[in-house]
């Protein structure tokens, strides 16, 4: 994304207009939220601050209780009968139980609801759940957690199972098996004195069955011959921990260091300069700016241990911005909740900057507060119980969360597993909307905990997702110690760093750049590689940096790969070529992982991301020639790369994949079974005529991207491809999207642009679609074929 282009206002909203929908977005703060524990029939469900249900009490009508664990001075109930005609009623009270008599429903209306509650002073928001009117059925029961979570530990472990629907009986057996109505019934803490693994469902009156929850414990020892690290180790001195004992002054004075020294996109962005900011859990009353390379985390196991009362913001902070938020790019926050000053969080951002885990107490701003252009984004598992806008974002995707309302759309809108997601609508507005994410596994992180130790936590892998992982009230999956992590710092080689990996250790890799003159290999099944606040490894030499074995498991989460002065073939490689093994129970997971050819250094690289292994989740990467840098490392024949990423391995996912700038196909598919949720692209600027940048001698340019001809299954959704030729206006390219044509082979919600109509895309699929126009005006298409 470039920095100096110019491009029309439209998406800025009329003076006229704006009051309605910034009266809304107040209105839903103070009338509800939006949360994500969905039932259906007769519903009920309990949390530590209440129980709640409802019932009919006729044909036509149904009672919705609410009872506050604490007195509350009132509690309001929000409620759609079949999606339509939201309804906002101070419930009445009776002896501490809150009602409410919904009348006029027939069989079958569903009732999606949810409450506002006060309690001693502030006011809670509870998720949503429903109700069908005369149903035979109430839906299911919540999945079972366990306390702790599976993982490795050192000695015996005392383990509770809960479950979130009031009245629940929960069975379980310890050897393996998969529980049943025979199995012993849960009555209270169990210990685990011996690795093993514990399974549990559960059952209520009323309710199907829960889906069975697994929990692995190694007790003593360890799985690997990883020698023993420690469990509170130092993570080097561009770690920033902070404690709630410590003064609020204190900390927001070391935040602010950290961004004034990382603030300016002249000076910052392309620095050596890296930092994470992470807090253990508690209360804060600070304002946190997040700068260039720069990472935000709670440490808690979940998102409401550690809360901010303030602000994590992004904006166009800089005067040669221009009001702009173009490039914005490599800051990330994680893992927390956020009570923002004025209602309205704010994280105008562009690529590579993720938003997760997030629980944001109010609304959501996804644009600069000067209305101008941003080019964004990612959100995953993360709730907003007011509004989330996106206003002057060219486009967006969001995963797995929970949305009180949306507002927005220039020309790419993707949601997946959205509750509160708006309606599919491309093109108008362009939102591309799918009900569910069909696999997903959150990102590995940092926490603290009871004993102030370490842990790292792998989230359970996910399938037809909905809603933040942790809507129950924890995130399912397990955890690793510290002790089994080598940390990477200032010091650190390619050669220390195998050598971690080869004794079985997992990496967590700190903030620094890290030049390695030989290629990281990840040969053991479920490893973990983690990195917070955007190490950066370059090779030199012409090594590739990192290769993947085609194993179970491993987890890349965070790093940036920064290509070196000698060319790369690959940076990262998943699986060998000719890799053939499925791992859809346990894939690999490739997450929040960069990659730059040229802009810090003069950088050169064939491939950024090759996949060959099956499976694979490619979540949110974004693959960056770059278009502007430091002098002398940007230019035709100067930063080199042919393609972003190859995909050989069969049945592999992306969601969120940004790949800009390459000189060839940017995105080649080969592999059978494929799919992509949410495309971003930019053809290269610099292309010097159209003779240099040909697929074949009559086909001008090059495809965005290309899905092999022997393919007979694929399918992707939200794709959007840019040209910005100004180097040379007068060179087109043929098509953005080349595939085979066949009935297994299917896009949905398509478009392009010429960016201040600088060249042309003649087509954008095969033979499909006009050519791009003036006015920086898309060229849609809603499907294909």
């Amino acid at each position: 994304m470039t920095h100096r282009r110019t491009l029309p206002r439209s998406p800025r909203p009329r003076q006229g207009a704006r009051g309605v929908p910034l009266l809304l977005a107040v209105l839903a703060l103070l009338l509800g939220g939006l949360g994500l524990a969905p039932a259906a029939g007769t519903a009920a469900a309990a949390s530590p601050d209440y129980t709640q249900s409802v019932g009919a009490t006729s044909a036509t009508q149904a009672k919705i209780s609410f009872t506050p664990a604490t007195a509350a001075l009132y509690v309001d109930v929000h409620y759609l009968v079949n999606a339509a005609n939201q309804q906002n009623v101070r419930m009445v009270n009776g002896a501490g139980t809150w009602t409410h008599t919904v009348s006029g429903l027939a069989t079958g209306n569903v009732l999606d609801y949810w409450f506002t509650y006060e309690k001693s002073g502030p006011q809670y928001d509870t998720p949503h759940f429903t109700y069908t009117q005369g149903g035979s059925t109430g839906g299911q029961v919540a999945q079972p957690t366990f306390s702790p979570a599976g993982g490795q530990y050192a000695t015996a472990q005392t383990v509770t199972i809960s479950d979130a629907t009031a009245g629940a009986t929960i069975r379980y057996t310890r050897d393996g098996s998969t529980p049943n109505g025979s199995s012993p019934v849960y009555s209270g803490p169990i210990s685990v004195t011996a690795s093993g693994t514990v399974k549990a469902f559960a059952q209520a009156s009323g309710l199907t069955d829960s889906s069975v929850a697994t929990a692995t414990y190694t007790i003593g020892g360890t799985q690997t011959s990883c020698p023993v690290q420690s469990d509170t180790p130092d993570f080097g001195p561009n770690v920033h921990i902070y404690d709630p004992s410590m003064p609020a002054a204190t900390v927001q004075a070391q935040l602010d260091a950290h961004f004034n020294q990382m603030k300016d996109t002249l000076s910052a962005q392309f620095s050596s300069n890296r930092v994470a900011d992470l807090f253990k859990p508690g209360t804060y009353n600070v304002n946190d700016n997040v700068g260039f390379y720069t990472s935000v985390a709670g440490l808690g196991q979940e998102p409401g241990q550690v809360t901010i009362n303030g602000n994590i913001t992004v904006d166009a902070f800089n005067a040669s911005d221009a009001g702009n938020a173009t490039q914005n790019f490599w800051r990330s926050a994680e893992n927390l909740t956020i009570n923002p000053g004025g209602g309205t969080n704010r994280w105008a951002v562009a690529q590579a900057a993720p938003f997760r885990r997030i629980d944001v107490h109010g609304n959501l701003a996804l644009y600069p507060a000067s209305y101008g252009w941003a080019s964004g984004g990612y959100v995953a598992d993360s709730r907003v119980t007011g509004q989330m806008a996106s206003i002057s974002q060219q486009q967006w995707y969001t995963r797995d969360s929970g949305l009180g309302s949306w507002d927005g759309g220039v020309w790419n809108m993707v949601f997946s597993g959205v509750q509160g997601a708006p309606a599919n609508t491309f093109p108008t507005p362009p939102e591309t909307v799918l009900a569910t994410t069909p696999v997903s596994r959150d990102v590995p992180y940092l926490y603290v905990d009871s004993s102030n130790r370490y842990r790292v936590f792998l989230p359970s892998l996910r399938t037809n997702a909905s809603g933040p992982s942790w809507a129950g009230g924890s995130t399912p999956g397990s955890s690793l110690p510290m002790s089994q992590f080598y940390v990477v710092k200032a010091g650190d080689t390619a050669a220390t760093i195998n050598n971690a990996l080869a004794q079985g250790c997992n990496l967590f890799v700190t903030p620094g750049v890290y030049h390695l003159n030989q290629t990281l290999n990840v040969n053991r099944a479920n490893t973990v590689v983690l990195g917070i606040g955007y190490p950066t490894f370059v090779p030199d030499n012409g090594v590739d940096a990192m290769q993947v074995a085609d194993v179970d498991g491993v987890r890349i989460k965070g790093l940036l790969l920064d290509a070196g002065t000698t060319n790369s073939q690959a940076l990262l490689t998943v699986g060998p070529s000719g890799s053939g093994a499925s791992h859809a129970a346990n894939p690999t997971t490739v997450q929040d992982v960069f990659f730059r050819i040229g802009g810090q250094l003069a950088g050169k690289a064939t491939n950024s991301l090759v996949v060959n292994s099956g499976n694979t989740i490619i979540d949110h990467i974004w693959a960056w020639r770059a278009d502007h840098g430091n002098a002398g490392t940007i230019g035709w024949t100067t930063n080199t790369a042919d393609t972003g990423l190859i995909v050989n391995g069969d049945n592999v996912l992306a969601t969120g994949l940004f790949v800009e700038h390459y000189q060839k196909y940017e995105v080649i598919w080969n592999g059978q079974g494929g799919r992509t949720i949410f495309f971003q692209n930019e053809n290269p600027y610099d292309v010097p005529n159209q003779a240099a940048w040909k697929s074949s001698a009559s086909v001008n340019g090059y495809a965005a991207y290309k899905v092999g001809t022997n393919v007979t299954s694929h399918e992707a959704w939200g794709l959007g491809s840019y040209c910005y030729f100004n180097v040379n206006p007068s060179v087109a390219n043929y098509h953005a999207f080349e595939v085979p044509d066949n009935s297994g082979v299917r896009f949905h919600s398509l478009l392009t642009v010429s960016l201040n109509y600088q060249g042309t895309i003649t087509h954008i699929i095969n033979n499909t679609g006009a050519v791009t126009p003036t006015g920086t005006s898309p060229v849609n298409l809603v499907s294909y074929p």
